[in-house]
């Protein structure tokens, strides 16, 4: 399990427009790289909209924002056009990235156990630490969680 202070696990992924994204290029920003398990579902929407209304706080406190979740590209850039995201989403679809940083696991939804994406924030540092990470995501106030 991943914790306070250690290495972020290196990351590389296809983003909504098929373009490489990975860690090393946020060197010298702070960044919010977030797990969400579905594009258009009411708690990822409520998340990924929230993010989007605070934007211009993160830009000017020098923060990233990086969305990632199994679906794919296409789904991603319907989500993002549909909600006029301005950050970038990662297309994790065979689940590699969402392994290193433990939001995979085993989860419960009403009685029952299965295998998916658990929701949960890592603020990771200019020099590439995990500062922090959120496991309760707040979908509605998520922004005001990073901050606090």
């Amino acid at each position: 399990m991943l914790k306070v202070g250690d290495k972020a696990p290196h990351f590389q992924g296809q983003g909504q427009n098929g373009k490489i994204i990975s860690l090393d290029q946020f060197k010298g920003k702070k960044l919010v790289l977030y797990f969400y398990p579905k594009d258009n579902t009411p708690g990822c929407t409520a998340e990924a909209c929230d993010l989007r209304d605070n934007y211009d706080r993160f830009i000017s406190k020098g923060y990233a924002v990086v969305g990632v979740s199994a679906d794919s590209e296409e789904k991603h850039q319907n989500f993002i056009d549909k909600f006029n995201l301005p950050f970038p989403l990662i297309a994790d679809t065979e689940k590699e990235i969402l392994k290193k940083y433990d939001a995979w696991g085993r989860k419960m939804n009403y009685g029952k156990e299965y295998d998916g994406i658990i929701r949960k924030t890592f603020i990771i540092s200019e020099e590439g630490f995990v500062e922090k990470i959120i496991e309760k995501v707040k979908t509605n106030d998520h922004t005001t969680q990073i901050f606090e």
